[in-house]
């Protein structure tokens, strides 16, 4: 593909996937699938990286995130942002409402919005294009954190259509929908990290993140809800905000135009109940004037609008009997207490459990079996114990006391220096340890077993046919064909399926084994540096912490588990199974011609591809860079090499060399 061929192509990929974004993410009417958008982003980013000159801020690779940012930098607003006055009660909305009526000397329009419950933020574009996005701060400055909001794929990098402003801002709410916020406590707790508490702290922590590829992977999302600028955008709010709908940006489709109190009591009323029916978080309803200019002729205090409000929902509770605390064992041997209580309807729905998180918990509640006590299910998912009415508390109700030993294999528990939580140590004997680790082998981001689950292992187990991962290669087609709901053609399907995971990457293979705190990303890290499981297995723990983002913890648990002589002889029989164990190594360095040399490779070549030409220069000793600096030795030029960086080595001074001439070093 030609120059103009790769301008055109990138051009029209990048118009399809922001539609697609668009219709995902704002509409909820998906096109396409996930594998064929994914296949038009590797396309793009592939044409983006062979020809820079045509990489664009706007582009939708940018959303993948990739940029680390060592410090945020705090900015001041343009336009202040202001916090809201609360009202809890309808006698304080009906003040606020007869206030405006009393000042205005007439009734009034109102717009009423779900009050999500995230992170404010300012968003500044430039011509219709996204240059700087700030957080609310203290109202007058905050931080700038425009790397990780670009991820957001919600949000328009340029805005659509015409009319819009030279500059304007969108205030909006970025929030975690509970679908991601639960898949991402999901894969911490396989790893043995502690759960979050709620979307809307962990939605903050996670724009603060230096590394704008995990606010990417996260799935945060943004609903708009004010657009300004030096000229009005409209004359009513609500018009305003069909205004940034027409531009392409996310408005809630629950906001509503209300004509009279009523109306807007009716709202409020519907959204008490209905709100644990969205797929987000909200702790209330915000009401705000419609015209601009009764705002204008309203104003502000010190500290708010006086023409808008927030209506703050009680957070639901309800009280019930504990009748007993259980524990429940996880994969990694994590102990988690769990409140059985009474059955009572919360939120919409029975709630008979309640988790304890831990030991610390339980003291501080000084929980008794027999409490009369609080439950919530406000902003957190599960819900939780939040107070006793120790006015009901008897004098024979037994304490609660956290178990020393674990309620499976009666293993004394322990409890490392720094941890909330207590841990089984009997990895290999517990029963849910090993049920556990089984089923996190065979899942989908691991090995990937096709026709085996979680059912099945139980099974397995129970049968005595396994006792650990490597047991599962030596299944026979009688072992498996004899078990319940087990015809021919299903065993035959799984036992192909153990089959083909003997082709996963060394990658999967060491997240599948299931080591405490190492997960997809740290296993990645891991297989890269050590290449192969041997020298992994060898590592000291100053070796270890050498490796980029992993830390004593890590280090620690990696040490503990290889440390066990069960696992290693695990390790070798899936070894002799055929895992892929190693990284596949490159051909090594055929000379050293090129040995301390830096090459910069553009353009389009006769006897190479570009990757192959860049094999070639790694092969006899030489580096590649991808930008041209004054520690570049030569510049490899190819046909239709970018004119700006011919003229930034021709400025530099860098030799620039055909394809003959590199083909004449290396041959000499």
């Amino acid at each position: 593909m030609n120059r103009e061929e790769a301008k055109v192509r990138i051009e029209v990929l990048s118009q399809e996937l922001e539609m697609h974004n668009y219709k995902y993410y704002v509409l909820s009417e998906p096109s396409i699938s996930d594998f064929e958008f994914d296949k038009k982003l590797e396309e793009l980013i592939a044409l983006e990286t062979e020809f820079p000159e045509f990489l664009s801020s706007e582009s939708p690779s940018q959303r993948v995130g990739g940029t680390v940012t060592k410090d945020f930098p705090t900015v001041k607003h343009k336009y202040p942002m202001m916090s809201l006055s609360n009202s809890y009660s309808k006698e304080e909305m009906q003040e606020f409402m007869a206030r405006i009526t009393k000042a205005i000397e007439r009734e009034v329009e109102y717009v009423c919005e779900l009050k999500f419950d995230g992170v404010a933020i300012g968003i500044r574009y430039v011509d219709g294009k996204m240059t700087q996005a700030i957080t609310r701060g203290d109202g007058v400055q905050g931080d700038e954190i425009t790397a990780n909001i670009r991820t957001i794929r919600s949000l328009p990098l340029q805005a659509k259509g015409s009319g819009y402003p030279n500059e304007f801002e969108v205030r909006g709410e970025v929030y975690f929908p509970r679908e991601n916020f639960d898949r991402l406590n999901r894969e911490r707790e396989e790893i043995g990290e502690p759960l979050y508490a709620n979307p809307r702290n962990t939605a903050s922590g996670t724009l603060k993140s230096q590394d704008s590829a995990v606010v990417a992977a996260r799935g945060l999302d943004c609903f708009l809800y004010a657009g300004l600028a030096d000229e009005r955008i409209a004359d009513t709010h609500y018009d305003s905000l069909l205004k940034l709908k027409e531009w392409g940006f996310k408005v809630s489709e629950h906001m509503r135009l209300c004509k009279s109190a009523e109306e807007v009591f009716a709202y409020l009323e519907k959204w008490d109940t209905e709100r644990f029916n969205l797929g987000f978080e909200i702790d209330g309803v915000v009401i705000k004037v419609n015209s601009l200019d009764d705002q204008d002729e309203l104003g502000f205090t010190a500290k708010s609008p006086r023409w808008a409000i927030a209506y703050k929902f009680a957070a639901e509770q309800a009280v019930t009997r504990l009748n007993e605390v259980t524990y429940q064992v996880g994969r990694t041997g994590a102990i988690t207490p769990v409140a059985n209580l009474e059955p009572v309807l919360l939120a919409g729905t029975t709630v008979k459990r309640a988790s304890l998180h831990n030991a610390d918990q339980i003291a501080k509640l000084d929980l008794h079996i027999g409490d009369m006590v609080q439950v919530e299910k406000g902003g957190e998912i599960i819900p939780k114990i939040v107070g006793v009415d120790l006015s009901q508390r008897q004098a024979d109700f037994p304490v609660v006391e956290f178990i020393h030993n674990c309620p499976e294999c009666g293993t004394e528990l322990e409890r490392k220096e720094g941890e909330a939580q207590h841990f089984c140590p009997n990895e290999l004997g517990c029963p849910p340890q090993i049920k556990g680790k089984m089923e996190h082998f065979i899942g989908r981001k691991a090995m990937d077993v096709d026709g085996l689950g979680a059912e099945t292992v139980q099974q397995f187990y129970e049968a005595g046919l396994v006792e650990n991962v490597a047991d599962l290669y030596e299944l026979t087609y009688e072992q498996v064909v004899a078990l319940d709901r087990m015809a021919d053609k299903s065993a035959t399907n799984l036992l192909a399926g153990l089959e083909a995971s003997k082709q996963v990457p060394f990658p999967r293979v060491l997240f599948a084994i299931g080591i405490r705190y190492v997960g997809e990303t740290v296993a990645k890290k891991l297989a890269k540096h050590f290449k192969n499981i041997d020298a992994l297995m060898a590592a000291s723990q100053e070796e270890l912490v050498a490796v980029d983002e992993i830390g004593d913890r890590i280090a620690e648990s990696v040490l503990h588990f290889f440390a066990d002589e069960r696992n290693r002889t695990i390790i070798q029989r899936l070894k002799d199974h055929g895992l892929q164990f190693e990284i596949e190594e490159a051909e090594g360095p055929v000379s050293n011609a090129l040995e301390g040399k830096t090459f910069v490779v553009s353009g389009v070549f006769s006897q190479f591809s570009r990757d192959e030409i860049k094999a070639e220069v790694e092969r006899h000793g030489g580096k590649n860079v991808s930008s041209i600096s004054k520690n570049t030795d030569y510049v490899l030029a190819g046909d239709k090499m970018g004119p700006s960086k011919l003229k930034k080595a021709e400025d530099l001074g860098i030799p620039i060399i055909s394809e003959e001439d590199f083909v004449g070093m290396i041959s000499a």
